[in-house]
This record gives structure tokens, C-alpha cells and sequence, in this order.
């Protein structure tokens, strides 16, 4: 063997890459001085893009396939650079792999709210979020205006700017889009092809395109939300009366499985609902509210009176109580006379029998006494 051939095998190399790393994008393949030996093979694997810099020039790009590094595979090389074909001397440049597969499962969201004008609610705040694919789609572009001579680029690196295009894209589209906020739900797919179409034109500045954007979710903030919730609840609760029986029978039966927690009170409350419910449904009757011809309920005849008991003051001494039957046998049997002093609870000191309207008819069953000869 020559040591012309002996030479050449010491300048042969293998150049490739794999990557296990899931979030790496482009990756500088090392050499000592960045001496790539002439003739060597470079392997670029699908999923891959092999960029050439040669003295800070951007030389070549290579797609999958398995390439021989010499003049007449790197024309552009060529032209930057004349080589010594009689020792094949090794030349300094670097190359750089690009992955060109899809990273997936990137997160983007609203950090702030949206203000928009809503056709029903009026002016509101929403919040978005949802997912994104990014792929390199342009090599060289990629790398002359992203990577620069970064020796190993990750994902991480450009998703916090690639988030803010697409925040910036959608806030303009679904504040001018006049779609209401109870409809976007049912147009989460139109509105991401706008927004995948919008951030593209943008990225595609970078050598990257969006193959996929998904909006996940869309909502408003708590108080909307819950004033939301109580006008689904009142639609839901359809007749107001019904509801309103409802509620007070399933607050009658917590009040009674819960003993402890309101005693003698908790079972009073429950009294009055039960009352007032039923004072309420026999108001509207079995099949719903009475005719105005027909009276709710009769009304209810007045209390009895009280009846008084007296008590009789003769000679310094006290006697009864008397009813009124016992003070009429008494008026008939003399016991009893106009001048007697009489007394009733209630009544302020005593008074004579004839003064007491309800005692002076006693008198007027018998006759008075016959007027003087």
C-alpha cells in the first residue's frame, strides 16, 4: 500500500446523528477544529436535514440519504473553496442537523384575558388554551435566522416566542370574528384554521410552519360564569311556583335529617315551610290556581267571647268568683242588688252591680221596686 493511499484512509470519517432527546432541533456535529476529512460519509436519516457552514458561509443542505463528501457532490462548497486534489487535504467547516420532524403536544395559552364585545353578554373577558405541532420546513432559513451558531437548539428556545405570535393572532381574530361567546364552542375548528393560517404566514419568516393548532377550551371569567350558571338553573327550573315548592319541600327534608344542626329552631323553620306550602297549595288547589269565581278559602267564623267570672265585696269581706248564671240565680233570689260591689279580672276597682252593663241586665228580667206611697 502507497503512503498516498495509506494518508487517504487516515482523512476517511463517518458523520451522522441520533437523537434520543425528543426536544432537540438542530445539533452541531463536533470535530476538533471542525476539520471535516475529504471523502468522508454523511448520513442524514428521514426526519433530518444535514446544513454545510464553511468559513461562516452557508454551503450546502443535505436531505435523507447517504452522501460522499468530495467536489462533485458539494458544487457550491466547491466554488467557496479550491482544493489540493493531489493530497485531499482535509477542509474546516461545520454541519449542523436539522430535525425536520413534528414536535407535538406544544401548550400555548391566554396569559391575559381577551376584551371583546359580545352580541348578548355585551362587553366580557375570555380565556383560551389549547395545543400546537411546529416543524422546521426551511433549513437553511431556520438556521440563519434562529439558530445562528448555537451548538445544540431545543424546542424550548423559540416555544415562549411562537406562543406569543399565536396569542397575538388569536386575540385579533376572535375579537373582530362577532361570533357569540355561547357559540364558540361549536366553531373551536374554524376559528383554529384561522388562527393556524394567520401565525404560519409569520413563522414561515423562520423556516417553521404550524401543521396542526387546536383550540381546547374557551371560557369567561368566574362572576360571568357563575351569573351564567344561575340563568341556566332558572331555564332549567322552567315554572318559578314549582321550583319554589320544590325547594322548600328538599329544605323540609335536610331540616329533618339534620336535627343536630338546628334543634327545636331547624324543626320550627321546617313547621312554618310545611305551613306556608300548605296554605300555599290549597291556594292554587289539586290541578293548578283556583277561578277567580271560587274563593280560596271560607271565612272563618269569630272567636266566642270570653266570660267574665265576678267576685262580691259585703261587709268588709270577699266572696267567688261567681259566673254569670250563679250572679243571675243570685239577682232573682235577692242575693244580688244594684248597690252590691262587684268585681272582674280586667275591670278597674270595683263598681256597683247596676254600673256593669253586662250585670245590669240582670235586673231588667225583674221588676224594679214599686215607687214609694
Amino acid at each position: 500500500m502507497s503512503i498516498f493511499d495509506f494518508l487517504s484512509g487516515q482523512f476517511i470519517d463517518v458523520i451522522h446523528w441520533t437523537d434520543d432527546t425528543r426536544d432537540t432541533m438542530v445539533w452541531r456535529f463536533e470535530r476538533e477544529g471542525h476539520e471535516i476529512k475529504y471523502g468522508a460519509k454523511l448520513t442524514v436519516r428521514e426526519g433530518q436535514a444535514a446544513v454545510f457552514v464553511h468559513e461562516g458561509q452557508l454551503a450546502d443542505v443535505f436531505t435523507p440519504g447517504l452522501y460522499m463528501l468530495e467536489t462533485n457532490n458539494m458544487p457550491i462548497l466547491t466554488s467557496l473553496n479550491h482544493w489540493d486534489h493531489g493530497f485531499r487535504s482535509p477542509f474546516k467547516s461545520e454541519i449542523y442537523y436539522v430535525n425536520t420532524t413534528r414536535f407535538n403536544d406544544l401548550k400555548w395559552g391566554t396569559k391575559n384575558p381577551i376584551m371583546l364585545r359580545d352580541p348578548e353578554f355585551g362587553p366580557t373577558r375570555i380565556r383560551a388554551f389549547g395545543t400546537y405541532t411546529v416543524r422546521v420546513s426551511d433549513a437553511a432559513k431556520f438556521l440563519t435566522e434562529i439558530v445562528g451558531t448555537d451548538g445544540e437548539f431545543t424546542m424550548d428556545e423559540i416555544s415562549y416566542q411562537i406562543r406569543n405570535i399565536i396569542v397575538q393572532a388569536f386575540s385579533r381574530i376572535i375579537a373582530g370574528a362577532g361570533i357569540p361567546v355561547l357559540d364558540m364552542a361549536a366553531n373551536t375548528r374554524e376559528l383554529g384554521k384561522l388562527v393556524a393560517t394567520e401565525i404560519s404566514a409569520v413563522v414561515a419568516d423562520y423556516g417553521l410552519t404550524i401543521p396542526e393548532f387546536y383550540i381546547e377550551n374557551i371560557s369567561l371569567p368566574p362572576a360571568v360564569e357563575e351569573a351564567l350558571d344561575k340563568r341556566t338553573s332558572m331555564g332549567v327550573a322552567g315554572d318559578l311556583n314549582r321550583f319554589t315548592k320544590y325547594s322548600t319541600a328538599e329544605a323540609m327534608t335536610a331540616a329533618a335529617h339534620n336535627p343536630a344542626g338546628g334543634g327545636g329552631m331547624g324543626a320550627g323553620l321546617g313547621m312554618g315551610m310545611g305551613m306556608a306550602m300548605a296554605q300555599q297549595m290549597s291556594e292554587q288547589g289539586p290541578w293548578g290556581p283556583r277561578p277567580a269565581s271560587q274563593p280560596a278559602t271560607q271565612t272563618p267564623p269569630p272567636p266566642p267571647p270570653v266570660e267574665h267570672v265576678w267576685h262580691i265585696a259585703e261587709g268588709g269581706e270577699t266572696s267567688g268568683p261567681f259566673s254569670k248564671a250563679s250572679m243571675g240565680r243570685m239577682a232573682r233570689e235577692g242575693k244580688l242588688t244594684r248597690q252590691t260591689h262587684v268585681w272582674t279580672p280586667g275591670q278597674d276597682g270595683w263598681m256597683l252591680a247596676e254600673d256593669v252593663d253586662e250585670l245590669a241586665q240582670l235586673f231588667t228580667v225583674l221588676p224594679p221596686p214599686p215607687p214609694a206611697a
